[in-house]
């Protein structure tokens, strides 16, 4: 039995049932049920983020800005759109190229040198790079440009992958961050070259393309060791906002 001390001197008493529920895609996590009057909403959250701390759960829903930055995107929240200068184009294809060398040979396939480039600026210091229109890259703030899933279905080569096991996959097409178990389980795997900040695939077992963009948290040497925690934020998804948007007006 847990003690909390609330104010106005009261406590509330928390009953543990420690009965264990195995989730389907193969960990375990209690049960927790609360004996009290009442609950206060940080009390819940509490008790949540162990939960996520602790590494029993694959993924986790309880990160804020990533997965919801493209869950419910719309063109409404574009807040400006700016055609670049031809030295801004040229930086943007430069850092795509060192991000990403496979799209080297079709860079200018992709991003023409005589097309307009866009910079459509959204909610959550979140840029996207439009060529006629069609969004292909992403990034937020001054970090590394990321393709959108419809671009890397296109070059499914050209970034790094890591993979999620069969259980994993509603969690991640829902939105929810990677945590390291989902990545180390059976039917799970690593890429041991993947740093830590860096954008990768998400493929799935048993899926030939990737099923979201992600940004690892730490390095997959860190994931296979510590192997709880999250490993991986997932920032765009099959079927959220800017996968519906297949052009921005």
């Amino acid at each position: 039995m847990a003690e909390l001390k609330l104010s106005r001197q009261k406590t509330l008493y928390i009953s543990l049932d420690l009965e264990l529920i195995t989730a389907h895609w193969g960990f375990i996590y209690p049960r927790v049920r609360y004996k009290a009057p009442f609950l206060p909403r940080s009390i819940h959250r509490s008790a949540r983020s162990e939960e996520l701390r602790s590494g029993r759960c694959c993924c986790a829903r309880d990160r804020g800005s990533s997965f919801e930055m493209f869950k419910k995107f719309s063109q409404e929240e574009v807040t400006a759109q700016n055609q670049v200068k031809a030295s801004v184009q040229r930086k943007i294809r430069q850092s795509v190229a060192e991000e990403y060398p496979e799209l080297e040979p079709v860079l200018d396939d992709i991003l023409p040198k005589k097309s307009p480039v866009i910079v459509a600026k959204c909610q959550n210091h979140v840029n996207l790079i439009l060529v006629n229109n069609v969004p292909l890259f992403f990034n937020v703030r001054d970090g590394p440009y990321m393709p959108t899933l419809r671009l890397l279905h296109q070059y499914p080569t050209v970034m790094k992958k890591l993979q999620v096991d069969r259980g994993a996959i509603k969690f991640v097409l829902a939105g929810a961050n990677i945590m390291c178990p989902g990545l180390t389980s059976p039917g799970g795997g690593l890429d041991e070259s993947v740093a830590a900040e860096a954008p990768v695939a998400i493929m799935a077992e048993g899926k030939q393309h990737a099923l979201a963009i992600g940004f690892t948290k730490m390095s997959a040497l860190d994931i296979k060791n510590i192997n709880k925690g999250i490993g991986v934020d997932n920032m765009h998804y099959l079927n959220d906002g800017l996968w519906k948007t297949q052009q921005l007006n």
